[in-house]
């Protein structure tokens, strides 16, 4: 056999070598001070807010973990190698397959010290890496107590699979990743040096390094039947059968085939170690084979064998107890347990019959009802650019999207109101030579106000005193004394405020500016905090800047509610929607967040993902991590003004609350530290609400086998308008669906219906006021011998009305565009009650907005239609046609300025009929309405005379109209008649 020429080897000068040298330092140095600027600013950020405990102590465990780990998978690596290395055979017999590896031998030999450290550095960093982003992990185990609960397969405490369980499966991982590594790198060294000759004559392999594989071999099974045992306690989150939990499979063929492999794992790998001492090679490999088959036939194909021939054809009796356990764990889990009589074991749920018919009494839409007097009408996912018309007020200003729902007492009533804050958006608002460095973050450097309006009254028709609480300087009953807001949902960029001398902050009121006097920001006053926010934003205005460097001057960063409380309590998951209140108390605006805790080894319980279960037309901002149980157990707040964040334990029972906040002692204030002012704006959080009704979906269901067959299961509706996202909740103000008082109740709501079908199931609310009954579930359900419409069918019901569906068209005309609002589902009476608003805004400009122009109700079997909710339910209350009272085609006196409208003067303004006056030209779209407005009159008169040719004759009139007029825009018009749907919102 040829041999293989030398290969050429790359000579560099000391020069050279000594200019990479310095190079390669440079780099690592410059990575070093990046990362130590990013730490620096952190500890300062804080130490801004008092909890440096709470950084020093996340820094501390993963500085320990990456050294602690990184240094064992270094040292086990090494050590193997270095074993293997001076165990090697004093000189190879000669071969052509020794000759080939000669060339490397040679190669590596003199650089032997470099190739280890750089493998040993490798391991050290990679493993610790790995290691330190299990710090929670660690911190629970530390710290976690007993859940009071145990599993019924082990009957173990829930806290040995929450916080014991995660800590074994992440030391097995690790000694396996430990071994596996080192027995592969071992046999490349033996390989290398010729203790291993695979095509030599004589023995294969050296005496030294079959004992040193046989060693790592034996190691590799004794983790091996460590993992089969602990695999028993996990089949509690097998998914092998429709729900999560050990099965009838995993309990009677699974488990003690994992046993029965535990024994044989533990009798190979004896004897595998015993083979130490005999001179056959082949026993290690033969264990390591025979454990692989036997894993494969035990642990493999018998279970799969008894799935298929004994459970599969009897799932719904074998499964029962074991369906049953998944039943209770989930119902606990996600804290959907149903409430017994008395309330004692703490459940959440209540269900109560709603005999609904499908032909209610009209009666019981009265304005004197509860519900119906709190009717939303203002949507909060499409009025944001209404409210920026009305209040933006200043340049920098603007409103977030959504906006919210929140309620306020106001001279002794309680209503639900549509709230922002006008908030800083410099960014999108500056432009050409305004939109500079020093305006973006020292000038423009706070959003101020606070707007709210009643949710069942019209404000879009641009008229800021229709609000009751805004404008600047701040108008209304709210007592809002400190307006300015240094930190919102918008504000997403730093700046540099409180310098004192020269103010350059602007203020909307007067348009002086200003000076933070807040205690909020990281102090500017050292060079090197100003070094490291250049190097971390590398940005050298911190360093060349007279505001930056001014005296008093500070840095205000993390400024988003959400994200300060994510990065302060970092073992929360945050909801979605963060929501402002005005504290009457101390004149503040503050932001409320939810926060969760959750784990993902609850045992039995469904696991499910948080991001497809809070995922709706409007909502998809969770992340996507698998959870089977959630509590909402802290509310946080957070000071627009300062950025000072509070939060209290909400759930004092919640375990995981408790292991963290012995983690963190002092961060979590006891809920009773919650001011009055504050906690009379808790609500019930979205995200959790979204959770829950996506597991009452199939978990309102007792029975374990209707379960199993998905018998009597239900489905969250399809959004109307943005199918086929989920319709999400929304937050009301009415009676208390059990009907057991007139007071309004806040809300979170939503309708169910039956699983693939589109009609309705159950009603389900929460009581969002923060009184004795907060967080308590109401689920109306309806007979199923019913057929009441859901979401889906009342939606097509008022697209198939024909009054109906032509005033839409004809709203949306020209460069005008017909958005949908939440369409509302109300228990009133003895049926349901719809409603859905519509507005109309114009498709170009910048400064459009949407109007509210229509309003549409159903009750039961009657529409009602009209520019306002007065109208509309009075189509309900009186037995008329749906529209009645609306102009087929006009706009109300909320019309939205139209893009293409030019100012012109009086003098040269042609004087226009008005749109449905009588004397309009014929041929005209005016005259055409005119005409159409008579031939709707005639119609209306026609019914009277219940003369079915009168009837068809004025119908026959009026539908001519209607389509003369459709052409007459269709060729006046250079844009198309559309008529495009707005997802519901989620307030």
């Amino acid at each position: 056999m040829a041999m293989r020429p030398p290969m050429p080897s790359v000579i560099l000068s000391r020069r050279a070598k000594i200019a990479l040298s310095v190079v390669g330092i440079l780099i690592v140095l410059l990575i070093l001070v990046v990362k130590l600027s990013g730490v620096y600013i952190n500890y300062l950020w804080f130490g801004e807010l008092g909890h440096h405990g709470v950084y020093t102590t996340m820094l501390w465990t993963k500085l320990t973990l990456f050294l602690v780990f990184g240094a064992l998978m270094a040292l086990i690596i090494g050590g193997n190698l270095i074993i293997a290395y001076l165990v090697r055979p004093p000189f190879r017999p000669m071969s052509p397959e020794q000759q080939n590896l000669q060339n490397y031998v040679l190669m590596v030999e003199p650089r032997r010290r470099l190739v280890l450290a750089a493998i040993m550095l490798i391991a050290f960093f990679a493993a610790g890496a790995s290691a330190q982003g299990k710090w929670m992990v660690w911190q629970l185990w530390l710290h976690g107590d007993s859940f009071g609960v145990t599993d019924p397969q082990f009957h173990r405490d829930i806290g040995f699979y929450a916080w014991d369980y995660p800590v074994y499966r992440t030391l097995l991982s690790f000694g396996f990743t430990a071994i596996i590594f080192s027995l592969i790198l071992t046999v490349a060294v033996h390989y290398l040096s010729g203790a291993i000759r695979l095509q030599t004559p004589g023995p294969k392999i050296t005496i030294s390094a079959r004992r040193q594989i046989t060693v790592l071999v034996f190691v590799f099974m004794a983790l091996k039947a460590v993992a089969y045992w602990l695999d028993r306690y996990g089949f509690v989150f097998s998914t092998r059968s429709k729900f999560t939990g050990a099965s009838y499979t995993d309990v009677h063929s699974a488990l003690p085939a994992k046993t029965i492999l535990f024994w044989i794992t533990i009798i190979l790998a004896l004897g595998v170690l015993a083979s130490i001492w005999l001179r056959s090679a082949l026993l290690p490999g033969i264990g390591f084979i025979v454990l692989m088959v036997l894993s494969i036939l035990i642990g493999g194909i018998y279970p799969a064998i008894v799935q298929q021939i004994s459970v599969k054809p009897n799932a719904s009796d074998k499964e029962r107890p074991y369906i049953q356990r998944n039943i209770e764990a989930t119902r606990q889990a996600y804290d959907i347990v149903t409430a017994n009589k008395d309330g004692s074991n703490g459940g959440t749920v209540s269900y109560q019959p709603y005999s609904a018919t499908a032909k209610p009494q009209r009666s019981a839409v009265t304005e004197t009802n509860t519900t119906v007097d709190n009717i939303r009408i203002l949507d909060p996912n499409i009025i944001s650019p209404t409210f920026k018309n009305a209040q933006k007020i200043g340049l920098p200003y603007g409103f977030s999207t959504p906006l919210d729902v929140d309620r306020y007492t106001i001279n002794g009533v309680e209503h639900d109101y549509v709230v922002g804050v006008r908030e800083q958006v410099t960014g999108s608002n500056l432009t050409g030579s305004q939109n500079n460095w020093i305006n973006q973050h020292t000038v423009y450097t706070h959003g101020y106000g606070f707007v709210a309006a009643e949710a069942d009254q019209d404000v879009t028709n641009g008229d800021a005193s229709a609000y009751t609480e805004g404008d600047i300087p701040p108008s209304g009953p709210l007592n809002l004394s400190v307006p300015q807001a240094y930190y919102g949902q918008l504000m997403n960029d730093f700046s540099i405020v409180g310098a004192k001398g020269t103010k350059r902050e602007y203020d909307a009121n007067s348009g002086a500016n200003v000076s933070y006097t807040g205690k909020g920001g990281v102090s500017l006053g050292s060079l090197f905090t100003r070094l490291a926010f250049a190097v971390n934003h590398k940005d050298t205005n911190f360093l060349l800047n007279d505001a930056v460097s001014a005296p008093g001057a500070k840095i205000i960063f993390n400024r988003d509610p959400k994200q300060r409380v994510e990065k302060v309590a970092p073992f929360l998951t945050i909801d979605g929607d963060p929501y402002p209140i005005v504290d009457q108390a101390t004149g503040h605006m503050v932001w409320m967040v939810d926060g969760y805790t959750t784990i993902a080894n609850y045992p039995y319980s469904e696991r499910q993902s948080l991001s497809d279960l809070t995922h709706t037309s409007l909502r998809k901002d969770q992340k996507n991590t698998q959870i089977n149980y959630i509590r909402n157990s802290v509310k946080a707040t957070v000071d627009a003004y300062d950025g000072t964040v509070h939060l209290y334990q909400w759930d004092s029972k919640d375990p995981v609350l408790k292991a963290w906040m012995g983690v963190f002692p002092g961060l979590v204030q006891p809920a009773s530290d919650m001011p009055q002012t504050i906690r009379d704006h808790v609500r019930y959080p979205q995200d959790l609400f979204d959770v829950q009704r996506g597991l009452l979906t199939q978990y309102h269901i007792t029975d374990p086998v209707a379960s199993y067959n998905g018998k009597g299961k239900w489905a969250v509706p399809s959004d109307p308008f943005a199918p086929p996202a989920d319709q999400p909740p929304y937050y009301v103000l009415a009676t208390p669906p059990s009907g057991s008082s007139q007071k309004p109740q806040f809300q979170l709501t939503t309708p169910m219906v039956v699983s693939n079908a589109t009609n309705l199931a159950a009603y389900m609310s929460v009581d969002s006021d923060s009184g004795p009954n907060y967080g308590k579930i109401t689920v109306l359900q309806v007979p199923t011998s019913s057929n009441i419409q859901g979401p889906a069918q009342i939606a097509n019901v008022f697209k198939s009305n024909s009054t109906i569906s032509k005033d839409i068209s004809l709203l949306g005309t020209g460069q005008s565009e017909v958005l949908h609002g939440n369409l509302l589902t109300l228990p009133l009476g003895d049926s349901f009650l719809y409603v859905e608003p519509l507005y109309v805004q114009a498709t170009s400009g910048s400064s459009s907005y949407p109007t509210l122009q229509r309003v549409l109700v159903t009750y039961g079997d009657k529409i009602g239609y009209g520019a306002t909710l007065a109208a509309a339910l009075k189509d309900i209350t009186s037995g008329r046609d749906p529209g009645s009272s609306v102009q087929v085609g006009q706009t109300s006196g909320n019309a939205p300025p139209s893009p293409a409208t030019t100012p012109t003067t009086p003098a040269t303004t042609p004087t226009t009929p008005a749109p449905g006056s009588s004397n309009a030209p014929a041929g005209t779209i005016a005259g055409v309405i005119a005409q159409l407005n008579t031939a709707k009159a005639q119609l209306d008169a026609s019914y009277d005379t219940h003369d079915p040719v009168k009837i068809a004759q004025a119908q026959a009139k009026y539908d001519s109209l209607v389509e003369q007029l459709i052409r007459l825009n269709s060729t006046s018009s250079p844009a198309a008649p559309k008529s495009t749907p707005k997802a519901s919102s989620t307030k």
